[in-house]
């Protein structure tokens, strides 16, 4: 039996790529900042956290050992193992961003060579046309916002404005992103749903890769983001290794916001759970039945969503170590021809300027029955794991990427 299990950890940068200075992350390193303030016993909005990062699964994988290689310093307070139980290494990202898409689409085989559309850092932030059409076509009496936002600060903003005149908040950010929040009971979850779907028409021709939507609760001034935020993307410009996979009669599951992230293509089955525990819940539910020539793809969102965007250090920090407290479950649950892959889409380094992604390197954590610990080294594109997946279930190899299988 031959199954593939890849566990994205969303966020989790190891380091500041060689190109961070084009995107203004110089110095960034998520998993590091995040064990050095560990280790100083930060504080936050959270509480006092005690004691350094806590993630011996995934240092005994090699991710410390990864991590020194791409930075030349071993992770502080961490004791690496004398020993590894897995292969590792660590990638640089060859897409022309650092977003969500881009991260995926490239670790399938399809790196984006072409520059997405972006919204001008200004107030208003999106082109007037833009917005009357929006606000025509979805029947709207106007819109709030309409400028370069933190998804959390906007809402406090504008909610209570939303909630008495009926517009929707819509706001962007570095990325390439048409986002739009509401109230869930008084503007309507399936309302924001279908002005999403409108604005995902309007934005096609601006090359916009996502429209979100991002659903609150609460009131006067006091407001919450949802579980049922929903993301409309484009499609990957080019089959990746989910289509190639399910064309050659093979099953792929996607777990949490994947189905989003590839357009709802190349997957025979989505499973939307929500959180990471939930997903993690999910994954093994879906690991305990999936068949030979299986692909679980599995998006772990807390640490971006929740925790990097938010510059929250300490939730960042739990995140990390409630993921990897459960590894041994799943390697429990492993057959012989399986393999798993722990890895990330790009960084979101909470100790860092501003509230957007950061351009790091990205971790290669692969063990399973089979797999001999070993060191990958830094792979030039996340398209290896595309390519590794193709050689591993015999499909025509991508242009792009090197397997190291």
């Amino acid at each position: 039996m031959k199954r593939i299990i890849i566990l994205v950890i969303d966020s989790f940068g190891i380091g500041a790529a060689p190109d961070a200075d084009k995107f203004g992350d110089s110095g960034a390193n998520t998993l590091r900042h995040v064990a050095e303030r560990c280790s100083k016993h930060q504080a936050d909005s959270a509480g006092i956290r005690e004691g350094s990062l806590k993630i011996p699964h995934m240092v005994r994988l090699g991710l410390n050992a990864a991590a020194t290689q791409c930075n030349g310093q071993p992770l502080p307070d961490i004791q690496d193992s004398t020993t590894h139980d897995g292969a590792y290494g660590f990638a640089s990202e060859m897409s022309y961003a650092k977003d969500t898409s881009c991260g995926h689409w490239e670790m399938m085989g399809v790196p984006v060579l072409f520059d997405w559309g972006y919204f001008a850092n200004a107030s208003p932030c999106f082109p007037k046309k833009l917005t009357d059409d929006f606000v025509e076509k979805a029947g709207l009496p106007g819109i709030l916002g309409n400028k370069h936002a933190s998804g959390t600060t906007i809402i406090n903003e504008f909610g209570d404005e939303s909630i008495k005149t009926g517009k929707p908040i819509v706001y962007t950010s570095a990325d390439s992103v048409f986002q739009i929040a509401a109230h869930e009971k008084h503007f309507g979850l399936e309302r924001l749903y279908e002005i999403c779907e409108i604005a995902r028409q309007l934005v096609t021709s601006y090359n916009i890769a996502r429209v979100i939507a991002r659903p609150f609760t609460g009131a006067n001034g006091q407001y919450s983001r949802t579980q049922n935020r929903r993301d409309y993307s484009l499609p990957p410009p080019q089959e990746t290794l989910l289509d190639k996979l399910v064309a050659a009669g093979g099953t792929v599951i996607g777990i949490g916001k994947i189905p989003d992230i590839f357009a709802h293509r190349g997957l025979t089955k989505e499973n939307h759970a929500h959180g990471d525990m939930e997903i993690f819940d999910a994954t093994l539910q879906e690991l305990a039945t999936a068949p030979d020539r299986s692909f679980i793809f599995s998006n772990f969102v807390d640490c971006d969503m929740l925790y990097g965007h938010r510059r929250d250090v300490v939730g960042y920090a739990r995140a990390l170590e409630l993921f990897d407290a459960r590894i041994p479950e799943l390697r429990k649950m492993l057959h012989p021809g399986d393999i798993v892959i722990i890895t990330a889409d790009h960084g979101c380094d909470p100790t860092y300027k501003g509230t957007d992604h950061t351009r790091e390197y990205v971790p290669i954590l692969m063990f399973g029955p089979k797999i001999k610990p070993r060191d990958l080294g830094h792979r030039d594109t996340f398209a290896d794991i595309g390519q590794s997946l193709a050689t591993y279930f015999n499909l025509e190899p991508f242009k792009h990427g090197t397997s190291f299988l």
